[in-house]
């Protein structure tokens, strides 16, 4: 089958990948409905097209925190990607290098930092943190990913603790035997309950200032009260994100909060969204509505499911080629 859009990508992934594995990637919390808005916000807003406009040449290359990327659609955090491929974030990062984006690795990654970075060495890679009770281990992980030259630090917020995901309790999800949370083995053998730190708070963030010179991204945000806290406490960065809709549910879907957080923002920090965009034309809303850039979640899985490094690239392309079109007949 000729793989057009990226939701042939996600009927390979469901129809080919472990059902446990293909539940625990498309899972939302309670009903779904945050998960569902997410994509269902994005067909409800509309462009209104300029004619005769000159498209003969277009520029679809941007800069984040001063990195140029070939398009502004980068990859987000998501844990697990030996769930989908067996060389899981490693491809995932080669991906992104050949792409000339930007890839956010995760703290629950199958791949140690050090195998991301020598699978792709040169590419812009940012580090998404959980801060955990044990707050060494925190430590040590920030230290390591600036010393690896990771160039930006993702702080999660909305996680103090995981939302409820049905299929995955139906299913006593669990990671198969052979694989790990890599960069946190031996952290966490004492701890008997969840490893997350619910305590944090903002003042946290100038803990995280004080360990690093990496400019900080916050992620998580969705309201105008928190984007304005957010600049208060020194972040470069925020992602207007609701987890994929795996967290609390029915919250806002993020293309619907993006615009109270660019409006809060002011232009003082730079704005991305993740959440629900599935097509090129997707991508181009989030932009006209005020975002920096957009990242992909579960399509990037589905890429990988698909055919590892090579789907992944696949994925992009086709989201590359689509927004490069919506430009153009958007004039």
């Amino acid at each position: 089958m000729a793989m057009v859009c990226l939701s042939d990508f996600e009927a390979y992934a469901k129809k080919y990948l472990p059902k446990i594995a293909w539940d625990y990637f498309a899972a939302g919390a309670d009903d779904c409905t945050t998960r569902d808005e997410n994509i269902l916000a994005y067909k409800r807003i509309r462009f209104r097209p300029r004619m005769l406009r000159d498209v003969s040449v277009m520029d679809i290359r941007t800069k984040i925190l001063g990195s140029e990327i070939s398009f502004p659609v980068g990859i987000a955090p998501t844990g697990f990607h030996q769930l989908a491929w067996p060389d899981g974030e490693k491809s995932t990062a080669r991906a992104a290098r050949a792409m000339n984006t930007c890839y956010i690795a995760s703290t629950y990654s199958t791949c140690t930092l050090e195998e991301i970075s020598a699978a792709a060495p040169g590419g812009l890679r940012w580090f998404q943190l959980y801060i955990h009770r044990n707050r060494a281990a925190s430590r040590r992980l920030v230290r390591r990913a600036e010393a690896l030259g990771f160039q930006g630090l993702v702080l999660t917020a909305d996680l103090p603790y995981t939302g409820k995901r049905r299929d995955d309790i139906r299913n006593g999800f669990r990671l198969p035997p052979h694989m790990k949370v890599k960069n946190l083995e031996g952290a966490f053998e004492v701890c008997k309950m969840s490893p997350l730190d619910p305590s944090v708070t903002w003042n946290d963030i100038y803990w995280l200032r004080s360990l690093t010179r990496l400019p900080i991204i916050i992620k998580g945000i969705l309201t105008r009260e928190d984007a304005e806290l957010a600049v208060k406490h020194g972040v470069q960065g925020i992602i207007v994100s609701n987890h994929g809709g795996r967290q609390l549910d029915e919250g806002p879907a993020t293309i619907d909060a993006l615009v109270e957080v660019v409006e809060a923002v002011g232009g003082r920090v730079e704005v991305y969204v993740d959440g629900g965009i599935r097509k090129g034309s997707d991508v181009l809303k989030a932009l006209a509505l005020g975002a920096k850039c957009v990242f992909i979640g579960r399509p990037a899985l589905w890429g990988l499911a698909y055919k590892g490094e090579e789907g992944l690239q696949d994925v992009l392309r086709i989201l590359q080629d689509e927004f490069r079109l919506s430009m153009a007949l958007a004039g």
